[in-house]
């Protein structure tokens, strides 16, 4: 035993705990495996090829120096194996461009959002590397200026993405937004207006975002317009919102072709407000049997029982349904397999509900270009995640003119009969 009373206390941002240390080796086999696969795979495809001499042209080639990725779990050094073209000559160059460890990565796409998120929680750049230790280990290579250069980079690239050409691009839904995040903006009253598209293929995209005034029909209107200036000349077939009015202001000045559908959750959310607590259980299954209704005609029936029920005692209530009747029910005239899609604004609420959740106020404040670049790489890449529309065979008949009601296709006078 040693008679020294003096203790080594662990260093702030050191790991010394061997689950991490297991973890990091783990990782480093892991990416060791799988950069060598990839090397492995290139040259295969390439083996059928010989220098003038026989010999294999496209070969190993050693490695280039260790390098320290910056992960989830602290860093992890790799090697990446070097690959050289060994054909002479003045030809085009075999040239090796590797997908798992980029040329020059330096970190990890989780770490690439993970700092999005926490400049827009309030920590200020020149503490970056601290709080990175403090979540993940040592975290080498994230100064103050890296991380400035990194924001510029960002904010560059939302702008390149805010100019880019449109004129290839199609979409035949689109979702609305103004979104409220409780991110460091300059006027308090400001949001983030998001339009969402689905392409012919059934893709979603993310088409407009920019900051504005979520009830400024002069904001949504210039979002509108400049989509149109940078080439997207065809309006969508249906968007989808809530009530905002100035959005659907806008829209029937810049697309005046494209129907509107009042979201379904949004639109159950003010009904419920102008009625008592005690009969929002009720009140919101009645709503249901509404939207989920097999038919159109059986949606009307249900919705006429609602107004029926509610009109003496909660005029309010029954005013805010049918005052946009026709809006709620437009999804009826679009295959049945988009109607999931088409009742609510969820594409936009489902990426924004963790956005929002990762950005808070806090004292001082970003600026707008800033601030938006920030939740503009959170979006992209939930971007990523996206899933196609249901159904979206369905989506080149509707560009083609084909009519549907009540979900099914229309062929000559009559409703096509289901498969």
């Amino acid at each position: 035993m040693s008679d020294s009373n003096v203790i080594k206390l662990a260093q702030p941002g050191v790991f010394t705990d061997s689950l991490t240390e297991v973890l990091r080796s783990g990782a480093r086999a892991l990416l060791t495996q799988a950069v060598e696969a990839e090397v492995a795979e290139f040259l295969a495809k390439h083996a059928d090829l010989k220098t003038e001499t026989g010999h294999q042209r496209v070969v190993r080639h050693g490695h280039l120096p260790e390098r320290d990725i910056m992960t989830g779990v602290g860093p992890v050094t790799v090697r990446q194996p070097r690959v050289r073209d060994r054909a002479s000559g003045d030809g085009e160059r075999i040239r090796y461009s590797p997908a798992i460890l980029p040329r020059y990565a330096r970190r990890s796409k989780s770490l690439e959002v993970l700092i999005p998120i926490l400049y827009l929680k309030g920590i200020s750049t020149g503490d970056f590397e601290e709080v990175l230790a403090a979540l993940v280990g040592d975290a080498p290579g994230l100064s103050a200026s890296t991380i400035v250069r990194l924001k510029e980079v960002w904010t560059e690239e939302h702008a390149r993405w805010q100019k880019r050409d449109l004129s290839a691009k199609r979409y035949v839904y689109c979702w609305a937004d103004g979104i409220h995040l409780e991110a460091r903006l300059e006027q308090q009253a400001q949001c983030i207006l998001v339009i969402i598209g689905a392409t012919p293929e059934g893709k979603k995209e993310l088409i407009g975002f920019t900051d504005g005034m979520r009830e400024s029909s002069q904001s949504w209107r210039d979002l509108l317009l400049d989509l149109k200036r940078r080439g997207l000349a065809t309006a969508p077939q249906i968007a989808v919102a809530d009530g905002a009015l100035g959005f659907w202001k806008a829209l029937g000045e810049v697309w005046p072709t494209t129907r509107e559908q009042r979201c379904w959750v949004h639109k159950t959310a003010n009904i419920l407000n102008k009625l008592p607590k005690s009969l929002h259980t009720k009140a919101k299954r009645a709503l249901q049997e509404i939207w989920l209704a097999e038919t159109k005609d059986d949606a009307v029936t249900a919705l006429e029982t609602f107004v029926e029920t509610y009109q003496v005692k909660y005029k309010k209530a029954a005013d805010c349904l049918t005052k946009d009747r026709d809006g709620l029910l437009a999804f009826y005239d679009f295959p049945a397999e988009h109607w999931k899609h088409l009742r609510t604004t969820n594409p936009i609420e489902s990426t924004f509900a963790t956005v929002r959740h990762r950005t808070i106020r806090s004292k001082g404040c970003l600026s707008n270009k800033t601030a938006l670049a920030m939740v503009f790489k959170l979006v992209e890449g939930a971007q990523k995640s996206w899933r196609r529309i249901d159904g979206h065979n369905q989506l080149p008949k509707l560009i083609q003119g084909v009519k549907f009601a009540d979900g099914i296709e229309i062929v000559g006078n009559s409703v096509a009969p289901q498969a």
